[in-house]
């Protein structure tokens, strides 16, 4: 974390159980951000907070903190049951949640806390039986928690505290009426620790935070600029038939050590990925329908350097805590002018610097007005230079179906044809 996003209130000037102070030793956080230090306060005298700050800054140690602190510092209520989590954190993707665990087992371990991951698209078995078997702390999308609790899997009676993150990606994912299906079935809000974190608090989620919430306390971290302060932003405007050249001599110019590239549809991914790969390029696909196994392995292979690349249509552009992006590249601009802002959220992350790097094209050209009206000033422009182009070589072969994908034993084999049987007479 830079000293540009610390405030000077450190961790140790709060009451917290020593549990959770080492657990914040062995992370490495001894001052508090800027999000950490206006909702600390509230939070740990008990008070509801609906906060707003970037990606980024601080927020899920903030409410991490606050949920280890209540929890620990009050008995679980006597007639609980093992199948009844005490607290429960709300996620808009399943990245997100992963990432959640991940700082919640690194700032929780030196607590006893039994905590549950459910997310779609792997390990219903596993889950459910994970469930069944009794968490303290629940952390997970809506959808599969909603099927487990239609099952009677758990129940939500218990709950003490309650974790909504980046509400308004709820919003824009259509979560909202599962997320109202939850709440309601949750003890009343003055009845409970309620937290809400959002990049904005807009009309809608500030009406959702005023019906589930007990009088919340608004948090908000402002910046002039919608966008970290250390994004490069470059802006070029190719030709569709000389992205890909374009594409080449950026890479071979910058020889970025990690990168994210970003498509507006899995069509495109695919053939990007394609030319990458035939240009001696090792790139990691990432598209809504890789399966949720796959996934993991391909961010981990990108996080370690395996891939230098990641080709990722919207899918990747949320929820993702992955250091050290150095640059991020928009193949194809976004329809919508908040996604160009999660996308390029992905490097200069916690204060560091980065580049984004924007192809304006035939046909997404017509969105950057939009998009410079939102974050609130232009994008500098620059030229194409002929000697930055680079003649691809062709693509490679891409695989022919999805059992070839996943490298199942005889995909490969043709067909044997039937013969045809003979009629009696």
């Amino acid at each position: 974390m830079t000293t540009q996003l610390l405030s000077e209130v450190q961790f140790s000037q709060f009451d917290l159980p020593r549990p959770v102070q080492q657990g914040l030793s062995d992370a490495g956080f001894s001052h508090c951000t800027l999000i950490q230090a206006q909702a600390l306060p509230w939070l740990l005298a008990g008070r509801d907070v609906a906060g707003q700050a970037q990606t980024g800054t601080g927020k899920t140690a903030a409410f991490l903190v606050a949920l280890y602190t209540r929890l620990l510092s009050r008995p679980a209520w006597p007639d609980r049951r093992q199948t009844q989590p005490r607290a429960v954190i709300l996620a808009p993707t399943r990245e997100l949640a992963i990432q959640i665990h991940k700082d919640a087992l690194l700032l929780g371990r030196h607590t006893e806390f039994q905590l549950g991951l459910i997310y779609g698209g792997t390990d219903y078995v596993k889950q459910r039986d994970s469930l069944a078997a009794g968490v303290d702390i629940l952390i997970g999308t809506p959808g599969r928690i909603i099927d487990y609790f239609k099952q009677r899997v758990f129940d939500l009676h218990a709950v003490e505290v309650m974790v909504l993150d980046e509400a308004d990606r709820m919003f824009d994912l259509g979560f909202i009426k599962d997320i109202r299906f939850l709440l309601r079935r949750m003890p009343k809000p003055d009845r409970r620790l309620s937290m809400l974190f959002s990049a904005t608090l807009s009309y809608r989620v500030m009406e959702l935070a005023y019906e589930h919430m007990n009088n919340p306390e608004l948090v908000k971290i402002e910046s002039e600029r919608v966008t970290a302060e250390k994004v490069r932003q470059l802006v070029y405007y190719p030709s569709n038939a000389e992205k890909i050249p374009l594409l080449l001599g950026l890479l071979q110019q910058h020889r970025p050590e990690r990168t994210m590239i970003f498509v507006n549809t899995k069509q495109t991914a695919e053939r990007l990925a394609a030319y990458l790969t035939g240009n001696d390029h090792k790139v990691a696909l990432l598209s809504g329908d890789v399966p949720q196994r796959k996934r993991q392995r391909l961010l981990q292979g990108f996080q370690t350097g395996e891939y230098p690349l990641l080709v990722a249509t919207d899918v990747a552009s949320r929820g993702l805590h992955i250091p050290a992006v150095s640059h991020v590249i928009n193949f194809d601009l976004p329809e919508s002018e908040e996604d160009y802002v999660h996308r390029i959220g992905r490097t200069a992350r916690a204060g560091a610097e980065g580049d984004a790097i924007s192809f304006a094209c035939e046909d997404y050209a017509f969105h950057l007005p939009d998009i410079e009206t939102f974050i609130g000033h232009k994008i500098p422009a620059a030229d194409i230079d002929p000697n930055l182009m680079i003649r691809p070589k062709p693509p490679a072969r891409r695989e022919r179906n999805s059992q070839m994908r996943a490298g199942k034993p005889g995909a490969n084999k043709p067909r044997r044809r039937r013969r045809p049987t003979r009629g009696t007479a």
